[in-house]
């Protein structure tokens, strides 16, 4: 069985064709378009601007994906529907209509979460993204339960916030990590660890922004490194806490900040079994969706909803 899938919740046009079988799953194409340039002078995605690109983009991307598949039989196609940006879910969800096939609607969290290879059962999974930080307890595939989730901003928008803040541009995670890198020994800066001492499973991101905002910050490497950390520390320590409450050795990270290889290092020094995405899939990408969608069934009547919570 192939499925074509696309993947429009944000600012990145994304279709890729995944073929299944008893043996497995082959990925035989993974087309990704993005708008990073487009939306640097913004300081983040501009919605308008997205939904142009994403109307512009798809039947390109689709001729793409489908020429390096080299035209396979499709029979399912797959769509993400939420949660996202309501006019970039729009776009995809309109123009999968016009191809004629069984469409299988996907939750974007979800896709984040199943493109692991999960094989144990309880596991706990932290979601981190530019829109998204939640910690979800997996029973098993379809059965999830949040446990908690951000207040306020996603551990990623705070990266994209703290790196406008300093000037680095964007996007934000990938520079700050590569700063922080960049700075030797301990740093004199002290910031915040929001609700990270609080007996809740929840997390807030905008006071350290706000905090960074209204510090004097003299070397941005210090400042970047101590960021990084302030976010891996709650991160970290709100997840081992959900953990040991549940009785959970297995933790899966999804969404692009777990792609942050410092936040890696150090959940893998804490947990027993560590489960992560290939890099090129911890970011948005149709694979995921398509994966997503194996375990589903097609519905004839869809629309896209940016609040849908996984569960």
């Amino acid at each position: 069985m192939n499925i074509l899938a696309i993947e429009t919740s944000c600012d990145d046009t994304c279709i890729a064709i995944v073929s299944f079988s008893k043996k497995g799953y082959k990925v035989l194409s993974n087309i990704v378009s993005s708008q990073v340039e487009l939306h640097k002078k913004y300081g983040g995605v501009y919605p308008a601007l997205a939904k142009r690109e994403h109307e512009k983009n798809l039947p390109l991307v689709l001729e793409k994906a489908l020429k390096k598949a080299k035209n396979p039989k499709i029979d399912k196609v797959a769509v993400t529907i939420g949660p996202g940006l309501d006019p970039c879910l729009w776009t995809g969800v309109n123009f999968v209509k016009t191809l004629g096939y069984p469409i299988i609607p996907v939750n974007h969290i979800e896709g984040h979460l199943l493109v692991n290879k999960i094989n144990k059962f309880p596991a706990m999974a932290l979601i981190v993204s530019g829109g998204h930080t939640q910690l979800i307890l997996v029973k098993g595939i379809g059965k999830y339960k949040i446990l908690g989730e951000t207040r306020d901003d996603a551990a990623g928008e705070c990266f994209d916030k703290v790196a406008r803040i300093l000037g680095l541009g964007y996007p934000g995670g990938e520079k700050i990590y590569k700063k922080a890198k960049s700075f030797k020994g301990k740093t004199s800066l002290s910031l915040p660890r929001p609700m990270i001492n609080q007996k809740n499973y929840d997390f807030s991101f905008s006071g350290l922004k706000t905090a960074v905002l209204y510090s004097k910050v003299k070397n941005k490497a210090e400042a970047c490194k101590e960021v990084q950390q302030a976010i891996i520390d709650v991160l970290v320590k709100k997840t081992i806490k959900a953990m040991r409450d549940y009785r959970i050795d297995t933790l899966i990270l999804g969404g692009g900040v777990s792609a942050n290889k410092e936040l890696r290092r150090q959940f893998k020094k804490q947990v027993k079994e560590l489960i992560v995405p290939d890099p090129k899939f911890s970011t948005d990408n149709a694979v995921m969706i398509a994966l997503a969608a194996y375990y589903k069934k097609p519905k004839k009547n869809i629309k896209p909803d940016a609040n849908l919570r996984i569960c």
